[in-house]
């Protein structure tokens, strides 16, 4: 009788454990997206209760940066865009490791080799176009025309991660500074994040934009006159990397969101979503392009850190931002 109490006490110890337990998020995801990811953790952990905010990668960058200039970090974890931007707070010792993280079916290119972040899906961000005002291109210099003067929209890197990890991609290659000139040439103004862009290329106020595969193939499926471009001379890639804040106050429950994220049941639900999942033998959206099928833009993300700022203002400078 005292070991079957015993026993019982131990269980309920260790369902209790989380009990009460309200982890902050801070992500760059779109919030519909947002919302359908912390519904799935907490149906997954009805202990643990998330509570998110989103904005732009380089937008919840500020706000981290004012936050760890006051000494007063908010959230536990965070599910952005890009790895610059977390390699930035892994150089700054704000990234809790996590060796134990399971990541033994993912491409090692997936995640970070010291376990401080994740990837979670890949985006890769080409050319969309309407079709009921535009033609298919084949190159990314194939845009730099006369008759596309203001009729491109163009997320600005220093509200989008997706859009930073673009610009970094696309000046390490031989696309370089010259394609960012040409745009402003033409009046091009980068301004918020892949959402707008895809409300106005599938709206027909613009002809093209540049935008993630998901947007536009959303976009697409749901009857918008949008296409999605992958470029000959490649596209840029981001995983949508998960981290915990070395801050965290709740670490156990924290590491249980990675996990839930790297999950095949997480990763069905990035398909569902209309995004690439990184596990391997999970499928990818109907009419998704095959990253094999790709030219992948890569740079290294250490050297992206350490030049993130000069880059940044170099991008400003071009277009009098």
């Amino acid at each position: 009788m005292m070991r079957l109490s015993l026993t019982l006490a131990a269980a309920l110890l260790s369902s209790a454990a989380y009990a009460d337990t309200t982890l902050t998020l801070y992500t760059s995801q779109a919030p519909e997206t947002a919302q359908q990811t912390v519904d799935a953790f907490e149906a997954a952990h009805p202990d643990i209760k998330v509570e998110w905010t989103r904005n732009g990668t380089s937008a919840l960058m500020n706000v981290m940066r004012a936050e760890i200039e006051a000494g007063q970090i908010q959230p536990d974890v965070l599910l952005v865009a890009d790895v610059i931007n977390l390699g930035e707070l892994k150089a700054g010792g704000h990234l809790m490791a996590y060796p134990e993280a399971p990541i033994q079916a993912y491409a090692p290119e997936t995640y970070d080799p010291d376990m401080t972040f994740f990837g979670t899906k890949a985006l890769t961000t080409g050319i969309a176009y309407n079709t009921n005002i535009a033609e298919p291109v084949s190159t990314w210099a194939e845009l730099l025309s006369e008759e596309n003067r203001g009729q491109i929209a163009v997320p600005s890197p220093l509200y989008s991660g997706a859009a930073l990890n673009h610009l970094h991609a696309l000046i390490n290659s031989d696309i370089g500074w010259a394609f960012y000139e040409g745009l402003n040439d033409l009046d091009i103004v980068p301004e918020g994040g892949n959402g707008p862009a895809t409300n106005a290329v599938a709206t027909g106020m613009v002809k093209y934009a540049l935008i993630v595969d998901g947007n536009a193939l959303r976009a697409k499926a749901d009857g918008s006159p949008v296409d999605y471009i992958v470029p000959d001379d490649g596209v840029s890639f981001i995983t949508e990397p998960a981290a915990i804040m070395a801050s965290t106050e709740h670490p156990e429950e924290a590491k249980l969101f990675i996990d839930f994220l790297l999950s095949e049941e997480a990763q069905k639900l990035v398909a569902e979503q209309g995004n690439l999942p990184l596990l391997p033998g999970v499928a990818a959206p109907e009419g998704f392009p095959a990253l094999e099928d790709m030219t992948l833009l890569g740079y290294d993300a250490d050297a992206a850190v350490k030049s993130n700022e000069d880059v940044r203002a170099k991008f400003a400078d071009i277009f009098g931002l």
